[in-house]
């Protein structure tokens, strides 16, 4: 934050998820006092799907560590090593396909879904 661009933007914001280290008004308080151009924003709880780091384990989960039926911790160092050779080599970036016109059109298709299978309800909030 001391230094370009940061220093001389006339605001900077922090985008975090709401973890114990910086979950609430005190640390964003903090950052502020820190840093006066600084704003955080924490994003939703239970929107660990924002989250890279968090896409990233979630990926390893399901392709590595399940079914845990591993005979111990070398065959786990060796699968994890193995994956992430695989991985490296054959991934591509994501292709985001949801716009912002999309989210604008999502409560309306909620209300057709909603209309088309009455036995399911769903509340769709907007702000």
């Amino acid at each position: 934050m001391s230094q370009e661009p940061y220093a001389g933007a006339k605001r900077v914001i922090c985008i975090v998820r709401n973890g114990s280290s910086h979950r609430g008004k005190k640390a964003a308080d903090r950052l502020t006092t820190a840093f006066p151009n600084a704003v955080m924003v924490h994003t939703p709880i239970h929107a660990s799907w924002l989250n890279n780091v968090e896409i990233s384990f979630s990926v390893v989960r399901r392709k590595v560590a399940q079914p845990n039926d591993f005979t111990g911790l070398a065959q786990v160092r060796d699968r994890l090593r193995y994956f992430q050779n695989r991985y490296n080599t054959t991934a591509q970036p994501f292709r985001w396909k949801f716009t912002t016109s999309d989210l604008a059109d999502l409560p309306a298709r909620l209300d057709r879904h909603t209309t088309d299978h009455p036995e399911q309800s769903f509340v769709a909030l907007t702000a």
